[in-house]
């Protein structure tokens, strides 16, 4: 029984395999005979990239007049033929890929929040620009002249205006984060914040999101220094260490800078912690310990009996109605211009004798495959550019105390609603485009 036991064991059949003797491991090993199994494949969906994502620019003159004719917003009689944020969004939209397009991110940008969101990124930006080329001409300026204690407080005083535009961001991010508001929908928990978090697909709508307020930034502003707010936005957003872009670019602008540029266009609410704790430049502008006007966080939101004329321009920027942006004197990029001025993708026509800067790959000089350059010498060359827009002037915050009324104030901000016409033609046109045999048929 022992030898039959023993050569069963060794090379003997089994009703599902044998044993044989592997000479490699010197070891017996077991095969069986029964058919492989048939593994099944887990279907993950394609995930939307969001690094390099290319918007069409050279838009032929048959899609122009297809655009006009079913995408473009319609003036009703009695409004202002004017460039609001729509236009810029259904430019935007027109010209994404495909493959980063969703209805719940066009259903998102159709938002009262978000249409103040993009409308204070727009207002930072361009003030950023704005300061970053003063900044430029200061610091080239220093070779020979000498600091005196008025650059300071002239300095103190742009680092602040660039703080309180900040603020005006984070506050309407800040909603968006927490889903409150219209936005409670697209909460990653769900409107009643009870579901299991979906946080990979809120990653990537955000993500989406981030790379079509790029675009819709750099339309509003002319099409210039594409790279300048591309990089801005994600530091604002990510923070220094997790901004992708400035480490697929290695630009190392913030390193070029000089001390005097960092302490303005940075701010003084910049931590340092370690990456687990690191958190978003935004957010630190919220929660940091500094001076500011607290009806700067419920602008658009709430409705305040009193207001000084610097919180009045930035309301009229965030949530005023755009076609009083160029009666009140606010500058608000190409946003409440005349519609005649501009051609049907929102590039100046020859007879306005301005010129909008380089295309987005190669504005500011900066791109992939160049050497990183000086913060100077980026944009040197946009100092001598024609202006599309005159320049913003913030009127100064008040030298008394800051107003607390007796009771916070109970009425709401008439919120302005977005076009509902304009969101069912983009959710039509993705369908057709992600489904376009049934379209046809």
């Amino acid at each position: 029984m022992a030898d039959d036991d023993d050569e069963e064991g060794f090379g003997g059949a089994y009703e599902d395999g044998h044993w044989i003797w592997d000479e490699n491991n010197e070891q017996l090993a077991f095969v069986s005979d029964l058919p492989p199994m048939a593994v099944e494949a887990i279907q993950i969906p394609t995930k939307a990239p969001t690094g390099t994502v290319e918007f069409r620019d050279d838009v032929d003159l048959i899609e122009q007049i297809r655009f006009r004719r079913r995408y473009q917003r319609k003036v009703k009689p009695g409004q202002a033929e004017i460039i609001t944020v729509q236009d810029v969004k259904d430019i935007a939209l027109f010209t994404a890929p495909v493959n980063i397009m969703s209805p719940v991110l066009i259903n998102m940008l159709h938002l009262s929040t978000t249409d103040r969101f993009i409308r204070a990124l727009i207002l930072y930006c361009a003030y950023y620009l704005q300061i970053a080329d003063e900044m430029t001409r200061r610091i080239m300026e220093l070779e020979t002249k000498v600091r005196t204690p008025v650059c300071e407080l002239l300095e103190n005083e742009y680092r602040d205006n660039l703080g309180d535009l900040r603020l005006l961001v984070s506050k309407e991010y800040s909603t968006m984060l927490i889903g409150g508001s219209d936005t409670r929908k697209f909460h990653h928990m769900g409107a009643q914040k009870k579901r299991r978090s979906l946080s990979d697909k809120d990653a990537r709508l955000f993500e989406t999101l981030l790379r079509m307020c790029v675009q819709i930034v750099w339309l509003a502003l002319g099409r210039k220094s594409f790279n300048q707010i591309e990089l801005e936005m994600n530091r604002m957003f990510k923070s220094e260490i997790f901004n992708s872009v400035e480490h697929t670019l290695k630009t190392n602008y913030i390193t070029n800078m000089a001390k005097e540029e960092r302490d303005v266009l940075l701010g003084h609410c910049v931590r340092k912690d370690t990456k687990l704790n690191t958190q978003s430049p935004l957010m630190n502008e919220v929660f940091c310990h500094r001076k500011i006007d607290y009806r700067i966080l419920g602008l658009g939101v709430i409705k305040f009996p009193q207001m000084t004329p610097r919180l009045q321009y930035m309301y009229q920027a965030v949530a005023g109605d755009e076609e009083s942006l160029s009666t009140m004197g606010v500058v608000l990029g190409i946003i409440g211009m005349p519609r005649s001025a501009f051609d049907t993708m929102l590039r100046p026509l020859p007879t306005a004798g301005v010129e909008t800067g380089k295309s987005a790959k190669s504005v500011a000089g900066m791109s992939s495959g160049q050497s990183p350059k000086s913060s100077a010498s980026v944009r040197k060359s946009m100092t001598t550019a024609h202006q599309l827009y005159p320049d913003i002037v913030l009127p100064n915050p008040p030298t008394k105390e800051i107003y607390f009324p007796p009771s916070f104030p109970e009425h709401p901000e008439r919120a302005r609603p977005c076009s509902e016409t304009q969101r069912r033609r983009w959710q039509n046109r993705l369908q057709k485009l992600l489904h376009p045999q049934s379209a046809g048929r």
